[in-house]
């Protein structure tokens, strides 16, 4: 896993909502993943399959099932590297400006 995995996976749209998904509710299935999205659920698996290999989501086997946790320590090492280094209060102002 690289940095450029990470970033790749998080450049989709889908994939950051099934993460979004996961840290609301942690160690789903892909059935439950399925649910209520516009989304087949194979192209819910293949969005699972590459943020699995950027270490994004990580996978635990109970029985037949196959549980989804999210895995935070990749978003964090993005956050060490590339958002940390600027300060808190002048980029909160400046995001309060823009747009939604």
């Amino acid at each position: 896993m690289t940095m450029d995995d990470i970033f790749q996976a998080l450049a989709d749209r889908n994939r950051r909502l099934l993460l979004d998904r996961l840290r609301d509710r942690n160690g789903q299935t892909l059935r439950q993943l399925t649910e209520g999205q516009a989304m087949t659920r194979q192209a819910v698996s293949k969005h699972l399959a590459v943020l699995e290999r950027a270490n994004l989501v990580i996978t635990e086997r109970r029985g037949r099932e196959k549980l989804h946790y999210i895995n935070p320590v990749p978003v964090h090492q993005i956050a060490c590297r590339w958002l940390n280094q600027f300060e808190t209060m002048p980029l909160t102002a400046l995001v309060n400006d823009l747009p939604a």
